[in-house]
Formats: C-alpha cells, sequence, structure tokens
C-alpha cells in the first residue's frame, strides 16, 4: 500500500550542535523549525540526549509551544525522559537506544531482551495521550516483536544503507521490514543518513509513508540555506515516489 504522500520531518538536533560550540544563544533551533515548517517540513523531531549535547530542556518546551505541524521527540527509555515526555506532551516520541560514547544512533532499539522494559515505557507514554513509536533495525524479528509491544508506529533504521552501496541486501532488508509490518497494521516511518543522494530508493518504497532527515539537511543549509536544502530534499522524494 502506498501512502498518497511521504510526510518529511526534520531533525534540527545539528542545529543547537552548533550553538552548543560557543553556549550560546545562535543559531536557535526553535527559530530552524519555523524554517523547515515554512519550507513544507510535515513535522519536527527532535533527540532530547541524556547527556545534553545539543538539544536542551528548554529547546524541548518551546518547540512544543511553537511547533505548528507535528512534534516527534526523540529520547532514550529511561525514568528521567519519560518523565520529561509526560511534562512536555509531544505528539509523538520515537523511543531510540542510546549511548554515551558514541557519535550519533547507532543501530535500532534493543526491544528483544527486556520486552517488559519497554512495554512499561510505552504504556506510560500512552497512558498520557503521547502516541509511541519505536527506533528499530529493519528485521521481521524487530517489527513483529514492535507489535507485540503494542505500538502503532516504528521507524527503520537506514543507516545501514546509508552507509553501504545504497542497494543490495540492506535495501531488500528494508523493502521487506517495511512489508511486514504494513501487513501487522503498522505505520512505518525510517530514517538515519539519508542524504538528497541516497533517499530515492528508500523513498520509493511505497509502505514507507515518514521520513526523518536531518544531518544531511542542515549540513546542506550551510551552502544553499535552510529553506533551499528542505525543498530540495522534498522535491527528491516526490520524484522518487512519482517514478
Amino acid at each position: 500500500m502506498r501512502a498518497k504522500q511521504q510526510r518529511l520531518y526534520i531533525n534540527i538536533d545539528h542545529v543547537a550542535t552548533v550553538r552548543q560550540a560557543r553556549r550560546g544563544a545562535e543559531p536557535d533551533p526553535i527559530e530552524a523549525a519555523t524554517v523547515c515548517e515554512t519550507a513544507g517540513a510535515d513535522g519536527i523531531t527532535a533527540h532530547l540526549r541524556e547527556d545534553r549535547r545539543h538539544i536542551q530542556d528548554a529547546d524541548i518546551e518551546r518547540l512544543k509551544k511553537s511547533v505548528r505541524t507535528y512534534f516527534n521527540l526523540e529520547m532514550a527509555c529511561v525514568a528521567e525522559m519519560l518523565e520529561i515526555a509526560r511534562a512536555v506532551q509531544p505528539q509523538q516520541v520515537t523511543l531510540v537506544p542510546e549511548r554515551r560514547e558514541e557519535v550519533t544512533t547507532e543501530g535500532g532499539l534493543d526491544i528483544l531482551s527486556d520486552p517488559p522494559r519497554i512495554r512499561n515505557a510505552i504504556e506510560a507514554l500512552t497512558d498520557a495521550g503521547i502516541r509511541v513509536s519505536l527506533f528499530i533495525d529493519p528485521t521481521r524479528a524487530a517489527v513483529e516483536q514492535s507489535k507485540k509491544l503494542g505500538v502503532p508506529a516504528v521507524e527503520l533504521h537506514t543507516g545501514t544503507y546509508s552507509h553501504q552501496s545504497g542497494s543490495g541486501a540492506p535495501l531488500d532488508a528494508l523493502r521487506d521490514a517495511a512489508r511486514r509490518g504494513v501487513d501487522l497494521g503498522l505505520a512505518i516511518h525510517a530514517g538515519h543518513g539519508l542524504t538528497v543522494r541516497n533517499v530515492g530508493p528508500v523513498a520509493a518504497i511505497p509502505e514507507i509513508e515518514e521520513l526523518n532527515i536531518g544531518h544531511s539537511i542542515i549540513s546542506r543549509a550551510v551552502f544553499i540555506g535552510l529553506d533551499g536544502a528542505v525543498k530540495e530534499m522534498r522535491e527528491a522524494m516526490r520524484a522518487a515516489r512519482s517514478s
């Protein structure tokens, strides 16, 4: 089943990364979110990490007040973050893995070794009226376990695909996981490492209804502006979707 229009959510973490390099006020990730929405983004994603290396608590509170489209908060499955999410009330929380020593997220959330911990987090967020998605590796086992845990959506980790040739087994895995997820009634999202150059084959997967993209858009904005970078990515997605 092909979604009528594939959504584009912009992850603004790296705007905050630049700001935190000087611990100042600029560039402002909230202002960046507004530019992205005006340029056609369907939603804004931000990851509040435990070490607060980029996005800060105040950013999350301001984003909740200012985002006009849809606010997706990425966070680790820990008590501190659950408490923050229940207080801020984003429309969606995506539970992601997190290690202090990693540069960026390195893979999908482990939802197989300790299901009760994940289920308790999902229930706490759902009870607070927050939609929950799980950031998972593109495997049938992870998709099927997500369904058992009771979430309405999953985000497939595209890092392996992005770091390899852009085709072959990693792309086949994304296609298979997306089909299996839709068969089970899950909404399918995807993201990590996607760029204008490699987004096409992923955007063309009919079951994927939403892409979360951040670093490549913020990087591209250095050269063509944030408005132009969002529109460029949107056009690459549209072209792949319609071909």
